[in-house]
């Protein structure tokens, strides 16, 4: 490709919208194209890179025995409600009627879809496994879309559904998809890693999350440095507690704490340790209010209660509304004596003679025991994991490290099926329901983050399987004959042997060609110059080790055909 004949508008400054380094790099590099909040126009260069993703996933699908289709994005309420997810999805299911008043909703996911798909064309235990996938355009209503590709409103995204006769043949399924995944970001050249995870919207008993290694990551990883555990913060389970109740309980007070109500300063007021302090907090949950309880230097991981609940939503009440539902001030809410349910995490169910809130303004209450005096609802792991809590599988020690979701794998069960009435005759004639899974991957947020994990202060250094070019051809002689020749016969011949080549063929200052390229991220850098007038030489730069050198033409296209393939092997 020419570079004056393609649409490729790179910018030296960084817009201002931009917050993050993909983000950056993508608007500058002319990528991407801002149409409103959370859409995107996909340039030239910009959809270059997301083929190279989607060629990629096609063939590991295809090697696992998937197979492609394309459903609509449009899609009819009704299906939704058979499901029981049109109310439960929420707000980022975008919802509307057509001219006929009938009420649709754009797709986020598709397994209502394919599961009608599945009930209305197989029928007997002798069509299965299937696995259907697509990659399409997806719509999720985000309440505060950013950071560019990493969290739009439109993305492109695979989605891939198995259907199996019985939970032990939807293991093999879920586990060819995990292989595949895990060579699909191998070859993609990503450092990522895999963790279990919360099944959200989608439903299911069991999932797990490819994460990429970034620090510019939006969710926390916590894996064990002595076995294989790892886990998002959603997911990561905290060792249950063993109760150490002593063998008789204090007498409970009541102490006035005048103006305490931050937790440090009741802390150092009380002359106690924010260990033995518990934080009462209220929450709606699908607008009820719950009481939740964690000790005072824990946080309430929002999806364990969520997930405890059964709740679509839930959300930290704020000070007035706390006020109007229990009568105190926040700060100085307990338990004891609150009318509203109570739900008790594990750690604070296993403490004794431990400080709360006295449900009164400037009063807090100490030796307060779980069961004498309060009754909890519930009782759960309900907090976030720290790397001070020991491995819940091994006990060893944990690290904590930032990382992009780019892929999810799910074990669906019946849920759908099931609701759906999607079934199948079985080997006996017995009507079963399909036994399903989901597989997804953000593949336009596959290259944000690859950007995210691959870059320097000049700008981007693609992998070699996602770089839209493998080399740039850099023409720093426009008006010499010799250097235009030889450009043209370099770019010629690379093109011939299979190489993806950009020729930078524009009237541009050198200066402007250099950081053009470097701000592109392709791999090779080929710079033909006064060198070759000078010495019969061209210089050829790697722009991931930064190492230049100078060859004699003749020897570049070889040479260059053993570094790509080099790059590709390392992968």
């Amino acid at each position: 490709m020419r570079y004056s004949e393609t649409l490729l508008p790179t910018l030296r400054e960084t817009p201002a919208e931009a917050e993050i380094v993909s983000h950056r790099l993508m608007l500058r590099a002319g990528f991407i194209h801002k149409l409103t909040s959370g859409i995107y126009s996909y340039l030239p260069y910009g959809l270059a890179a997301i083929r190279k993703v989607e060629n990629i996933v096609r063939e590991e699908m295809d090697r696992a025995g998937a197979r492609e289709l394309l459903m609509p994005m449009v899609q009819p309420a009704d299906l939704w409600k058979e499901s029981g997810r049109y109310e439960k999805y929420g707000p980022e299911l975008l919802r509307f009627n057509d001219r006929h008043e009938r009420e649709s909703c754009l797709g986020p996911t598709h397994e209502e879809v394919v599961t009608d798909i599945v009930r209305k064309a197989l029928h007997s235990y002798r069509d299965l496994p299937v696995n259907l996938y697509q990659i399409q355009t997806k719509f999720r209503d985000e309440i505060r879309p950013r950071f560019g590709l990493m969290r739009g409103r439109e993305f492109i995204m695979k989605d891939a559904y198995s259907f199996d006769v019985s939970d032990d043949a939807a293991e093999i399924s879920y586990r060819k998809m995990y292989d595949a995944y895990k060579r699909i970001f191998s070859r993609c050249g990503l450092d990522f890693r895999v963790v279990q995870a919360d099944s959200g919207t989608i439903g299911g008993s069991f999932s797990h999350e490819f994460m990429v290694l970034a620090e510019t990551g939006e969710d926390t990883i916590v894996f064990c440095r002595e076995c294989e555990y790892a886990a998002n913060m959603e997911k990561a389970e905290v060792r249950t507690e063993e109760n150490r109740q002593p063998d008789s309980l204090a007498g409970l007070e009541k102490m006035e704490t005048p103006g305490k109500r931050k937790v440090n300063t009741v802390c150092e007021f009380l002359g106690i340790s924010v260990e033995q302090l518990v934080k009462t907090m209220v929450y709606m949950a699908d607008g009820k209010a719950v009481a939740v309880l964690v000790r005072g230097d824990r946080q309430v991981e929002e999806v364990k209660l969520k997930n405890l609940l059964g709740a679509a939503e839930v959300e930290m009440a704020e000070g007035k509304q706390v006020y109007e539902i229990t009568g105190v001030p926040t700060g100085y809410l307990g338990p004891v004596g609150l009318n509203i349910k109570i739900v008790v995490d594990q750690e604070v169910a296993a403490m004794t003679n431990f400080y709360v809130g006295g449900n009164e303004k400037n009063y807090h209450m100490k030796n307060v025991n779980v069961s004498r005096d309060f009754q909890a609802d519930a009782v759960a792991d309900l907090r976030q994991i720290t790397s001070s809590d020991p491995c819940p599988e091994c006990g060893g020690a944990l690290e904590m490290t930032e990382g992009i979701e780019v892929g999810h794998v799910f074990k669906l069960g019946t849920g759908y099926s099931e609701s759906m009435q999607a079934m199948f005759q079985d080997k006996d004639g017995v009507e079963k329901p399909f036994v399903m899974g989901c597989y997804g991957i953000g593949v336009s947020r596959m290259v944000a983050a690859a950007i995210e994990q691959n870059h320097d202060e000049n700008g981007i250094i693609f992998p070699v399987p996602l770089a839209p070019y493998t080399v740039i051809v850099l023409n720093l002689g426009l008006k010499d004959q010799a250097i235009t020749e030889m450009a043209e016969r370099l770019y010629r011949e690379l093109s011939e042997r299979g190489v993806e080549v950009l020729l930078d063929d524009r009237d541009e200052r050198p200066g402007a060609k250099f950081k053009d390229a470097d701000l592109l991220g392709i791999p090779f850098r080929v710079t033909v110059g006064k060198s070759l007038t000078k010495s019969g030489l061209v210089e050829v730069k790697n722009r991931k080790s930064g190492v230049t050198e100078e060859m004699v033409p003749e020897q570049l296209v070889a040479a260059l055909l053993t570094k790509i393939a080099a790059e590709i092997d390392l992968q």
